[in-house]
């Protein structure tokens, strides 16, 4: 089945029932539990991720990336008015209870990447319209560090959608509610990862197809 394939059909049911549900970024309200995104203004023209030095400008938190192709022009209430030329680093963690192979998959426009225990896992670089490619790793009992790094480019449409398969299970949306380490901290354990496969862009500039919409 085609990469974008998988990831639509993972979360299409999703989809379907929240759909009157507005998708964001994320809130201003702090949590623990999920994903904090730190926000950063970064130059026009830019076509890649940019380092994330500096402090950034805000900070928002989800507990997970469920962003469809949509129009976004409002910028960040409370925070920043940009709605292009921006970038998020988001970090979480992640408990894994049974050992195997995790696939992960992303649909994004623009650029964006996904690491876990400091290993790249997807990465889709460059200014592009909404691509979905999948990648997987093998991830031990324990806690994992997962990081979401992503930019939009110019005006006006966003994506930004990442899924996870469990083994021998179905794609779902990743939700870090669903990956909280036990109650008693004694039973929490440093997670390591391993058979790492890179899923990555699936259009290129040789064949003319990576470009912007």
């Amino acid at each position: 089945m085609p990469r974008i394939s998988m990831l639509l059909a993972a979360a299409a049911a999703q989809a379907v029932l929240l759909h009157a549900q507005q998708y964001t970024f994320g809130t201003t309200v702090v949590s623990n539990a999920g994903f904090q995104g730190r926000i950063h203004h970064i130059k026009e023209n830019a076509d890649r991720l940019p380092g994330f030095r500096g402090k950034p400008v805000g900070k928002v938190y989800t507990n997970n990336l469920n962003i469809w192709p949509q129009r976004f022009d409002e910028g960040f209430p409370g925070i920043t008015g940009r709605f292009e030329w921006f970038a998020i680093d988001y970090h979480g963690k992640l408990w894994i209870e049974h050992e195997g192979v995790y696939r992960f998959s992303l649909l994004s426009d623009d650029g964006v990447r996904i690491e876990i225990d400091d290993e790249t896992v997807v990465e889709m670089e460059g200014q592009h319209s909404s691509t979905a490619a999948s990648g997987s790793a093998r991830l031990s009992r324990g806690v994992h560090r997962l990081r979401v790094s992503y930019f939009q480019g110019p005006r006006d449409t966003v994506a930004l959608v990442v899924a996870v398969a469990l083994p021998e299970q179905p794609w779902k949306i990743l939700d870090l509610r669903d990956f909280m380490p036990p109650a008693d901290p004694s039973q929490w354990r440093e997670g390591e990862i391993s058979e790492v496969r890179v899923g990555t862009n699936p259009y290129t500039e040789s064949d003319g197809r990576r470009c912007r919409r």
